[in-house]
């Protein structure tokens, strides 16, 4: 980085007095560059003031003596406060881990020390999981709508729900600073392309106003652009609008005044995005040498050839930063609204924790609706795209039992919809599966179960955790037809469904696998329909059956704590079979993603769009997310292949310390060694792909320019693929022996930790 980088200068902004903006040499950006850009208060109105602190700062930054934390309490006597805090506040911030924060103020209860039952919610978008949460809790939802419901995309906050006796009780996590510029900058650059593509100005702003992706959404926050209608895209982790608005939001809404001045400042955000896409291209297509007023292929190929390098040109601009912290700084602003509660900040002075305490239920509900809603009046208040995670605990107990069952809920995103089966589930899902006593698979009555509940099944099965499994099927009463008349002839259709998808699994799970999964699924799948409405406003007959259909489904989850019976027999492994178990999933991971970056063809897959591939590659490169960008997850690609293969090598032991009873002995003593393998290959996947390759990442984000940069990506993320996973064949490289050497001991160490035995069979 050149000395001119290094050097500060102050600025305003829509804080009060002078602000300080550099690049911090030792924080990397969202590519993973050294040399965050920043802005920090300097709490003084003063110029001449403000200029002596940027001179400190500039010693700092001209000097690499100074770059070091150990290096504070020296700087402290020299230089101003500000300023040692704006520097060195952002070496000492390390990396958050949200849930722990969760957890230090709210303790998770767990089934060994409290008797407390975990169920981890998961389904597909829209499936009904959230509405089904609500009557669990007791949460009314037409006067509480808490929490939210939406059939649109869901955000990526988890929200947990611990019933208890007491009072109410709220701790919320929020992204980091980091991670919210890093999208900040995403939603400019994504609406920058909107204007080089000659949008309409609502186009652009819906651009700006909503990530690609629907995980972030500015317009919560800074207000919404359209003027005549609700265009709330709908949030799992917000409330609904009801159809009559009630009082608790009322009270909530934006003032006319208050939406005109968000209003202006959306409309110079848009306005300088203009600005700097016409500079940014005009300057990018001079380097470039090419000519977008020519056409045919010729424009066609200037065109592919501007875009693939606008992102890169853009955010070298000193303007595109200058905008980014000025969003970040009216983001930061309206933490400032927050009045009730604990609001706790990290050093830097950005929000992590808020925490709050009441024995006034509605007044609970309440004040978190800032951190939930989605009640589009709202909007220019909301900190919902803010919030990674919302613990809450109290006595939110359900309506149709009279016991007050002890069962914490956990409920995450939605699967979202894919057509393929063999897809992988996030890994903020499967990493859930060891820490919960039920996995509740959430699924819609009306049709077939569809690919993503199928990959739900293979998860857990593969990973020994099907004896968790528990499938609330919702929509129930919708189900209809002249020849399903009864309720068993429709329980009976939606069985049949069950059973016919297992089926289709054998292949990939093994035939004892999935007939474990069947033992006693008929006891495990609960019929649900009308669970987005009071159960009093149900007709009579469909009430008493909720209820009891409701309250049998508690009842499984408390009796999910109990102890499985013992299984004594354990198996025993000849560990040649774990090579090519290991060499099948090499190849179904590098199959597809040969073929989705261009360079292979595998069946059911095709080349990704460039722009998806790099959205990608900027995730990782930058550490700003789960190392996933939609439904490109390699992390989750390779586990899923590692997990299931080596699943069917466990399936068949070459024999056993004693025979099993039973089928039902043989499986649970083998998804005992399921699950400890599966966590393991959980941290082997993000530490091979990810964090031994983050240098390449990186390289291959930022570095590949120009005419050909497509195909160089490819190539290159291809070979971090081949490095991190390399194939096993008959001759065998140093890496290849390297990796399978690792995922043999991982197998081993799994077998004999769970009493079972690795030896070669006597007929090798």
């Amino acid at each position: 980085m050149t000395k001119e980088a290094h050097r500060a200068n102050k600025t305003r902004s829509n804080r009060p007095g002078w602000s300080i903006g550099f690049r911090h040499p030792l924080r990397n950006d969202s590519k993973g560059r050294p040399g965050l850009k920043m802005r920090r208060g300097l709490g003084t109105l003063d110029e001449a003031e403000a200029e002596a602190m940027v001179a400190e700062m500039n010693t700092i930054l001209s000097d690499q003596s100074w770059w070091n934390a150990s290096k504070r309490k020296e700087a402290e006597l020299r230089f101003s406060a500000p300023v040692i805090e704006a520097f060195y506040d952002e070496i000492q911030a390390g990396r958050v881990d949200p849930e722990a924060l969760r957890e230090s103020h709210i303790r998770l209860p767990n089934a060994k020390e409290d008797g407390y039952s975990r169920v981890l919610f998961v389904g597909t978008t829209g499936a009904g999981k959230t509405s089904l949460l609500r009557q669990l809790i007791g949460s009314d939802p037409d006067e509480d709508r808490f929490p939210s419901t939406a059939p649109a995309k869901t955000t990526i906050a988890d929200i947990e729900v611990i019933q208890a006796e007491g009072e109410f009780e709220a701790a919320v996590t929020f992204f980091t600073e980091f991670q919210t510029q890093a999208n900040i900058e995403e939603c400019v650059i994504d609406a920058a392309l909107a204007v080089y593509e000659k949008a309409p100005t609502d186009k652009v702003a819906d651009r700006f106003l909503n990530h690609r992706d629907q995980k972030f959404r500015l317009s919560y926050v800074l207000g919404g652009w359209r003027k005549d209608a609700d265009d709330s895209g709908q949030d799992e982790i917000s409330f609904d609008e009801a159809d009559e608005p009630q009082a608790l939001d009322d009270e909530a809404t934006l003032t006319e005044e208050e939406r005109a001045v968000n209003r202006a400042s959306l409309e110079e955000y848009l306005a300088r995005i203009g600005q700097l896409t016409r500079s940014a291209v005009a300057s990018l297509t001079e380097k470039l040498g090419v000519d977008l007023r020519v056409a045919g292929p010729d424009r066609e190929a200037a065109q592919e050839l501007v875009e693939e390098n606008f992102d890169a040109w853009l955010t070298q601009q000193a303007d595109f930063h200058e905008l980014v912290q000025d969003i970040l700084d009216d983001v930061r602003s309206r933490f400032d609204l927050i009045e009730a509660g604990d609001l706790l900040r990290r050093r830097s002075g950005w929000p992590e924790l808020w925490l709050f305490k009441s024995d006034d239920r509605d007044e609970f509900i309440r004040q978190i609706r800032w951190f939930s809603s989605n009640y589009w009046p709202q909007f220019g208040r909301l900190l919902t795209p803010l919030v990674d995670g919302i613990r809450i605990r109290g006595p939110l107990f359900p309506n149709f039992i009279q016991s007050q069952p002890k069962v914490a809920f956990i409920d995450g995103q939605g699967l979202g919809h894919t057509p393929d089966s063999s897809a992988s589930v996030t890994t903020r899902v499967t990493r859930r599966f060891d820490q919960v006593d039920v996995i509740l698979l959430v699924d819609n009555a009306q049709q077939p179960m569809q690919a993503a509940p199928l990959s739900v099944l293979r998860a857990a099965a593969s990973s020994g955790h099907h004896g968790k499994l528990a499938i609330a099927f919702t929509h129930f009463d919708q189900i209809k037809g002249k020849n399903l008349p009864t309720f068993p002839e429709k329980r009976a259709h939606v069985m049949a469904s069950v059973l016919n998808a297992l089926s289709g699994l054998r292949d990939v799970l093994g035939v004892s696998v999935v007939k474990a999964i069947e033992h006693g699924i008929d006891s495990r799948c609960f019929m649900l329909g009308g669970v987005d409405r009071q159960l009093a406003k149900l007709p009579s007959r469909a009430a008493d059956y909720m209820k009891g259909q409701l309250a049998e489904l508690v009842q499984f989850f408390e009796t999910a704590i109990l102890p499985p019976p013992a299984a004594d027999a354990r198996p025993v492994y000849d560990p040649t079979g774990i090579g090519f178990a290991v060499q099948e999933a090499v190849a179904k991971f590098q199959g597809p993603w040969l073929a989705r970056l261009g360079m292979g063809t595998y069946e059911g897959f095709s080349k990704e769009p460039w722009a998806r591939v790099k959205a990608l590659n900027r995730r990782i490169a930058g550490e700003t997310d789960d190392y996933e960008y939609a439904n490109l997850r390699p992390v989750a690609d390779l586990v899923t292949q590692l997990r299931e293969s080596i699943s069917r090598f466990l399936n068949a032991p070459i024999s056993w310390t004693r025979q099993p009873a039973d089928e039902q002995e043989e499986q649970a003593s083998i998804a005992q060694i399921r699950q400890i393998v599966n966590i393991a290959l959980h941290d082997l996947a993000v530490r091979r792909l990810v964090e031994t390759h983050l240098a390449e990442w990186r390289v291959a984000y930022d570095e590949f320019r120009g005419p050909g940069s497509t195909r160089r990506r490819a190539v290159a993320i291809h070979g971090i693929y081949d490095s991190a996973a390399p194939l096993p064949d008959a001759v065998m490289t140093s890496p290849s022996v390297i990796f399978l050497a690792e995922i043999r001991r991982i197998v081993t160490s799994a077998i004999e930790a769970n009493g079972g035995e690795v030896r070669l069979s006597e007929a090798a």
